[in-house]
């Protein structure tokens, strides 16, 4: 499976500088941003929350909106627990193989549900005019990407690998993507508290992207 674990420049700096690939480094030049994609799950969603309260931390969700129709119980425990949520489209569409109608209305679809203006494309997969769509509403999206991707659901990875991914690449600003899925699973449960202690260890502080809703 191809995929670059640190974003390049390319990408961040010249071809989608309208996206959100990394945060400020903060005042304390210490802040980093944990994000999951694809709940609510639960069994996932709820150790990402319990492992995140014992370092009072904040991280933010990109949600799937059948997913949190099907498990409003934990996508009310995020919101009240103080972490940030995002749309990722109702059902994980792949921006590169759906119309550009078809997308935004999946998007429209996921906001019955999820109450933000915070966006990430499934699979990072999104063309120039759905980029231009959600941008240029009368209550645009900020879309997020990452600096950061942890290859929790890459199945060839072994726990270790997917820890090296993170811990050899996250530096202060850095949007870091973990799953709480299934398929990610066992490398993300592995991965995550070693990570909250490493961030801990290196002074850092741990906050959710902010929400222009």
């Amino acid at each position: 499976m191809a995929y670059r674990v640190k974003t390049s420049w390319i990408l961040r700096d010249l071809l989608f500088k309208r996206l959100v690939w990394r945060m400020p480094p903060g005042n304390s030049n210490a802040d980093i941003y944990l994000t999951f994609d694809d709940g609510p799950h639960p069994t996932a969603t709820r150790f990402v929350l319990d492992q995140l309260k014992q370092y009072n931390a904040k991280a933010t969700f990109f949600c799937i909106g059948k997913n949190v129709a099907a498990h409003e119980d934990i996508y009310s425990e995020l919101l009240e627990q103080g972490h940030s949520i995002g749309n990722h489209t109702q059902n994980h569409l792949n921006g590169w193989h759906t119309r550009k109608d078809k997308y935004l209305c999946n998007i429209r679809q996921a906001e019955v549900h999820i109450d933000s203006r915070m966006f990430r494309p499934p699979y990072g997969r999104i063309t120039r005019g759905q980029i231009n769509s959600l941008l240029m509403r009368n209550d645009p999206y900020t879309i997020y990407m990452w600096d950061v991707l942890s290859g929790d659901f890459d199945t060839e990875l072994t726990p270790q690998q997917c820890l090296d991914n993170v811990l050899q690449n996250i530096q202060p600003g850095s949007i870091v993507v973990f799953h709480d899925s299934d398929k990610a699973w066992e490398r993300m449960s592995y991965t995550l508290p070693k990570v909250l202690a490493y961030c801990r260890e290196m002074n850092w502080n741990l906050k959710a992207l902010p929400n222009n809703r």
